[in-house]
């Protein structure tokens, strides 16, 4: 990814541009060490830059992993901009414009922000939990045209590689999504598929808390099911298959159908489902039928700081350790102090399995998230009114 090695400076010159200049926005300084994190405006968004002073008469600037855009080519201007307005004397640089796509890049690959507002071009959707190879996700899909399938795979080269072959087999009927499925559910309205796939999930035999399959789980998809759609688990593990059995059969599930089947064969089979027929391994079908109508899901999130401000010595109150709460956590990673009077901090929130990475830029005027909001999930919306408590409380250690 681009970045530069240059000469080090007085960084403190940044200030005096950044009057001249709309590009640089702040400069933050870390407590505790001599990183830098610069704000930078370009093309219509926000981001960070880093600067961190190396060994041997080097300093590197590179991207913020946490607030990068999407375009690669972006970043690499900003990085040129930077440079040529502080004069810096670049040692190595990789920042050369290019005009091939940056991965993930499709119009068939959907970030979750990008469900809080979306236009779905089927009537009919499916979504499919960890699709691996993709042969049982673009079968369907060729199989079905009038449906949308939104496939769901937190391995990246897995989603990659299924890009490809949507782009190779002509398809317009599949959403890639690289995303962990227990959040993503809940930014589906209610009633809108008429499947869900989970085919071989990882057992986690040993970690059982991070299995797709649990209460939680069940109860978003009966949601967003349509009455008479199938959630469908398919597994080759006998303790998982008991483990879904008694999620399903819960005492607090709704009203639903459950099915199961042996060895039943499919239309498509991936390597992995080959291996283990001829190995001659049991292979469990569960499905579970939504046998009601849900009502629409109501949950207003809001992520304003509203009433937040700075005020001095905050920084020091700030507890630096992760603060676990009941079903989320929270965890101010690290501080920076832009000037006397605003606070940059980098923090870690939400889901223990799939948590959100955020800036919080707090100032005298007030307190934002830098560049973006989270994620609208419950388990988010739980951890900022929580660190919303804190800040205005003054409650910081709990």
């Amino acid at each position: 990814m681009p970045h530069l090695k240059v000469k080090p400076f007085d960084t403190s010159i940044l200030d005096k541009e950044r009057e001249k200049s709309s590009l640089v926005t702040f400069r933050a300084t870390a407590l505790n060490s001599i990183d830098e994190v610069w704000g930078v405006e370009l093309g219509g968004e926000e981001f960070l830059l880093q600067y961190k002073p190396e060994s041997k008469g080097a300093a590197l600037l590179k991207y913020d992993k946490v607030t990068r855009p999407l375009k690669v080519n972006l970043l690499k201007e900003a990085l040129g901009k930077v440079a040529a307005a502080l004069d810096m004397e670049i040692v190595s640089s990789n920042i050369a414009m290019s005009a091939t796509k940056p991965a993930l890049s499709s119009e068939y690959f959907k970030k979750i922000e990008d469900f809080e507002n979306i236009a779905y071009p089927k009537e009919k959707i499916a979504v499919e939990v960890g699709f691996g190879s993709g042969r049982h996700l673009l079968h369907q899909a060729k199989k079905n045209p009038d449906t949308l399938y939104i496939g769901l795979e937190i391995h990246t080269p897995s989603a990659q590689q299924v890009l490809k072959q949507i782009e190779l087999q002509g398809l317009d009927n599949i959403w890639v999504v690289n995303y962990d499925a227990r959040l993503f559910l809940e930014m589906l309205p209610s009633n809108s598929c008429e499947q869900i796939f989970v085919h071989f999930p990882v057992p986690w035999d040993k970690k059982p808390h991070r299995r797709v399959i649990s209460p939680s789980f069940l109860e978003e998809s009966m949601r967003v099911l349509c009455k008479e759609g199938r959630l469908e688990l398919r597994t080759d593990s006998d303790n998982y298959f008991w483990y879904a059995l008694e999620t399903f059969f819960g005492e607090s599930v709704p009203k639903t159908h459950v099915e199961v089947r042996k060895n039943e064969a499919l239309e498509v089979t991936s390597k992995y489902e080959a291996r283990w027929l001829r190995q001659e391994k049991d292979i469990y079908d569960v499905y579970v039928k939504c046998l009601t109508h849900s009502d629409p899901r109501a949950l207003e999130i809001d992520f304003n700081f509203y009433g937040v401000k700075y005020s001095e010595g905050i920084e020091e109150k700030l507890s630096k350790e992760a603060m676990v709460f009941d079903g989320f956590f929270v965890h101010f990673e690290r501080l920076f102090k832009i000037g006397d009077e605003q606070l940059l901090i980098k923090c870690a929130f939400g889901s223990f399995d799939r948590p959100e990475h955020k800036y919080i830029l707090m100032g005298r005027e007030g307190c934002r998230y830098f560049a973006s909001v989270p994620v609208k999930t419950t388990v988010n919306y739980q951890a900022h009114q929580k660190m919303k408590t804190i800040f205005l409380e003054g409650d910081l250690s709990v």
